[in-house]
């Protein structure tokens, strides 16, 4: 049969998984046809007879031929060869328990084997794995448990250490937490034992196929026409926005929203810990931190690429999250000619934004005094965007908020746009309304730069009109 030969002896394997199969697949190459279920396959027979099931078939196959082989092809082989073993072993399988086996040993192979299933599930955002046996989800904005289990926790570890390889990262009891990322851009995070008192952690936060826009965010709830309206004024006159909010709440969705509207004659270098921007402008240049190797040198971290953006002749810099001493020189990009730069943080509000930019520039450069940061923060930062995610699921816009200059020693705020919360639909779904605020915005002239102070107006007086 094509493909397979005689049991290879010698062999290396890592939890069932042959080393020199790929790394990963992507979504394009992960096998098609019906899902596998939830509970392990052929759930009828003893967990012994399809361990012997796996181990054989797996001894059977030649590497060097799984490597180059199309999924759909491996699979029609793997389900010939299980039923061979079967008839070989007397081992009662019919037609759907041999299809199922043969898909978890090419999900094992070629993919992340029983999260594939899960990763193709369109309406899950979010996989949470908690050891090999409590695996969540996150879908339309609530966690599940999902029913899907690995088998052991060297199968567990053999995925993550695949997912860390592939990115050319490492995961180990020497270095027992990670971030990387999927070939489709998903978001991980890997915990190892002894910091993960359960078994390994894996949190997959999934990245969407379908490009976001402000259309499907209307569509979605998250803001309304008028305030998408005015974020795309914003965006088009070059503003310096910051996306403010909590874990999971939409801010890399939103960023990518805004990004949308950079005009296609822009450089754009976008800086990420793991790249998950999806900007469809023809020029962008995407810049990725890199952590210590095994000998504890090599890091790159994101100041280091935010001072190299700057001797890239950028027309705008995009930070996908700021975390740290990095803040201190996006201020600078912003305050230097880089108009239009954006960055996400991590605040419950627009104004604890303003303290967590404070206190992440405070972390590198000690000595500055904290006027002179505030300062910083003024004349570089036009809108700060607060996301929230709220108790029914829901993601959405909460504030828009103008920095509009100093009072003292306190930045003066002015919020364009809050959303106020009304009550309950019967459906669950959280209904409010946004207060507007029409007082001229301090980047009044950049507005008239660009033509657009008018339908800025005009955008608010909407707005003012639907509350």
């Amino acid at each position: 049969m094509t493909g397979f030969q005689p049991p290879l002896f010698g062999r290396r394997m890592v939890a069932g998984m042959p080393l020199s199969a790929p790394d990963s697949a992507t979504r394009a190459e992960r096998p098609s046809g019906p899902r596998v279920r939830t509970e392990p396959a052929a759930a009828s027979l003893p967990l012994p007879i399809l361990a012997d099931l796996r181990a054989i078939c797996l001894e059977r196959l030649d590497p060097a031929a799984v490597a180059v082989m199309a999924p759909e092809r491996l699979r029609a082989d793997m389900e010939r060869l299980i039923s061979e073993i079967a008839t070989e072993r007397r081992i009662q399988l019919n037609s759907r328990e041999q299809r199922v086996l043969a898909e978890e040993l090419v999900f094992d192979m070629l993919g992340l084997g029983p999260l594939e299933p899960l990763l193709d599930d369109e309406a899950i955002s979010e996989i949470m794995v908690n050891g090999p046996e409590r695996v969540f989800i996150e879908t339309r904005g609530r966690l599940i448990a999902s029913g899907v289990r690995f088998r052991d926790t060297a199968h567990l570890v053999a995925v993550c250490q695949r997912i860390a390889s592939a990115v050319g990262r490492r995961i180990d009891e020497s270095n027992p937490m990670t971030d990387a990322r999927l070939r489709d851009g998903s978001r991980v995070n890997i915990v190892f034992p002894p910091l993960a008192l359960d078994g390994p952690y894996l949190t997959i936060r999934k990245f969407g196929r379908q490009i976001i826009d402000f259309e499907r965010l209307l569509a979605f709830g998250s803001l309304s026409a008028p305030v998408a309206r005015v974020l795309r004024i914003a965006a088009q006159a070059r503003l310096n926005i910051i996306v403010s909010g909590g874990t999971g709440a939409g801010k890399t969705t939103l960023l990518n929203a805004l990004s949308q509207l950079i005009d296609s004659g822009e450089r754009v270098i976008t800086i990420e810990d793991a790249a998950e921007l999806q900007l469809q402008q023809p020029h962008v240049v995407r810049l990725e931190t890199r952590p210590a190797n095994l000998e504890g040198g090599g890091e790159i971290a994101q100041r280091e690429l935010m001072r190299n953006a700057l001797r890239m002749r950028p027309d705008r810099i995009i930070i996908g999250e700021c975390r740290g001493q990095e803040a201190f020189d996006m201020l600078q990009a912003m305050n230097t000619g880089h108009d239009g730069s954006m960055s996400t943080v991590h605040a419950n509000t627009t104004r604890d934004a303003l303290t967590r930019i404070e206190n992440m520039v405070q972390m590198g450069n000690m000595a500055l005094p904290l006027h002179a940061i505030r300062t910083q923060i003024v004349g570089a930062i036009d809108l700060i965007i607060q996301v929230q995610r709220q108790r029914d699921g829901g993601r959405r816009i909460v504030q828009v908020t103008e920095i509009c200059g100093m009072d003292g020693d306190v930045v003066t705020l002015n919020d364009i746009f809050r959303f106020e919360l009304q009550g309950e639909g019967a459906d669950g779904r959280l209904i409010g309304r946004y207060a507007v605020s029409r007082m001229p915005p301090a980047f009044l002239r950049r507005l008239a730069c660009f033509g657009l102070e008018r339908e800025w107006h005009g955008a608010l007086e909407q707005a003012a009109g639907e509350c």
